[in-house]
């Protein structure tokens, strides 16, 4: 298979470099050549068709290091499929539901509607009050989040699959 695609993330804690992970699988099981790596440590997209990016949620932003790739490589971006993920509300049921309707970063939104990327998912996240400070603790309690890995493995396998499905119906 010629395709070869990169998802690259940014994470604090490592819930969404996990989550990024299962979506390399997924892609790697469909036959894609396949770079899961941090968006801080990807200097080039000429070698992949397509790109899958994620970050970790923190107060409705993305992590900094999506961001600064976002915008650094939006020409690049906006010549190949894309696909944008979240992760982080945490709790039961639809996070799209739990966040108010919000899934992407609103300061963001302008960069992603010139990309048009073919989909952009919100996932659950997981918060570990161990690997949180002060601060973070605070926080938590204050806005009452659930402490505890809510994501949902079945749905990102099944938002990767679909990914996998589309560049291999495009793949001649």
């Amino acid at each position: 298979m010629d395709t070869h695609v990169l998802v690259a993330y940014a994470t604090k804690y490592g819930a969404t470099a996990e989550i990024a992970e299962k979506i390399g699988q997924a892609l790697r099981q469909a036959g894609l050549r396949t770079d899961v790596l941090p968006a801080n440590r990807v200097s080039d997209l000429t070698p992949y068709k397509a790109v899958v990016l994620g970050s970790a949620l923190y107060i409705g932003q993305w992590r900094k290091e999506a961001a600064t790739f976002l915008r650094a490589n939006e020409k690049a971006l906006a010549e190949r499929p894309v696909w944008l993920f979240s992760s982080g509300p945490t709790g039961e049921g639809d996070p799209v539901a739990l966040t108010q309707g919000w899934h992407f970063p609103k300061s963001l939104q302008p960069i992603a509607d010139r990309i048009r990327p073919r989909d952009i998912a919100l996932f659950h996240g997981a918060l570990d009050a161990k690997k949180m400070n002060l601060i973070e603790k605070w926080m938590i309690k204050n806005v009452k989040a659930p402490v505890g890995d809510f994501r949902d493995w079945d749905a990102i396998d099944a938002w990767a699959r679909a990914i996998s499905d589309a560049l291999l119906r495009e793949t001649p």
